[in-house]
């Protein structure tokens, strides 16, 4: 059964360590994200894009997909479904789909329409029990068509979208969506420093966790980050296996062609992935 990522969050917070948001894209992903997270005994955020939703044909069918591997996988860890960056339309239509948790990112509007439209989904997902993501300065690169500069947020916004009642904050601090470049100044640590100041104990997310070095990842969960975003990670692994399956020319052998074989060594190598992060993130055996 899917659950709010509430206590997850909390109990990373006090313990030092972060819950990984794996994103799905298709069976496969969801499959190997799930029985890794049970293999190692921790909790797990599945996050979904706008886009992703679409492509898997909407988020009914999602949700339809992720409850139904839970029962036919005996999934007993905690696992949270979550729209990733969702308009506030798409928090609409997530919210009656059955998701258990909700991000609207509100970054690139002008604060005060940030937190208007905020406070009334506060209000709804505290009424069906359902945890809420918020954004403040936008994160850098791409993600379904939106693009932030990378922006590093200002503490007091941050403070005042964290008072309407949100469950955690995503603040940027320099991180970016996708590959970093070589030029990268780095995780702005003294403004994550700031923003713990002003919001407490609240989780704070950190999005855009491929490539960032491991020394910051820890640091950042040091300083109050419970929640840590992987994408770009899992995709280029899955990409890299599968291209050396057919650059080997197994897909010729025998049935190489049939999609489970076909789709086998992604499938294993996402699997890999997400257990080298959460290993990293110590959420290992805190289910």
């Amino acid at each position: 059964m899917l659950v709010a990522a509430n206590d997850m969050l909390t109990k990373a917070r006090a313990g030092q360590y972060a819950v990984g948001q794996f994103n799905i894209n298709n069976l496969e992903w969801t499959k190997a994200i799930l029985l890794t997270a049970q293999e190692n005994n921790s909790p797990v955020i599945l996050g979904v894009s706008e886009g992703a939703g679409k492509y898997m044909g909407g988020y009914h069918a999602v949700v339809g997909m992720v409850n139904g591997l839970l029962q036919d996988l005996n999934i007993t860890v905690p696992v949270a479904l979550h729209l990733d960056h969702g308009s506030f339309e798409g928090a609409e239509k997530c919210i009656e789909a059955g998701f258990s948790s909700i991000m609207f990112d509100g970054s690139h509007y002008p604060i005060e329409e940030n937190i208007a439209k905020t406070t009334e989904l506060v209000k709804i997902c505290n009424e069906k029990g359902l945890s809420l993501e918020a954004e403040v300065g936008s994160i850098g690169g791409e993600e379904d068509g939106v693009v932030g500069a990378g922006e590093c947020a200002d503490p007091n916004e941050c403070k005042q979208i964290a008072d309407l009642g949100v469950t955690m904050l995503a603040a940027g601090i320099g991180n970016i969506h996708g590959k970093y470049p070589e030029n990268w100044a780095g995780l702005s640590f003294e403004t994550l420093s700031a923003v713990k100041d002003q919001v407490g104990d609240m989780p704070l997310v950190l999005h855009g966790g491929t490539g960032i070095p491991e020394d910051m990842i820890k640091k950042a969960i040091s300083l109050g980050v419970a929640k840590i975003n992987v994408n770009t990670e899992c995709q280029l692994a899955f990409a890299e296996a599968t291209r050396k399956y057919i650059e080997a020319g197994k897909d010729l052998e025998g049935k190489g062609f049939d999609p489970r074989k076909l789709l086998g060594p992604g499938f294993e190598a996402i699997k890999a992935t997400v257990k080298e992060k959460m290993e990293l993130f110590g959420s290992v055996n805190k289910a």
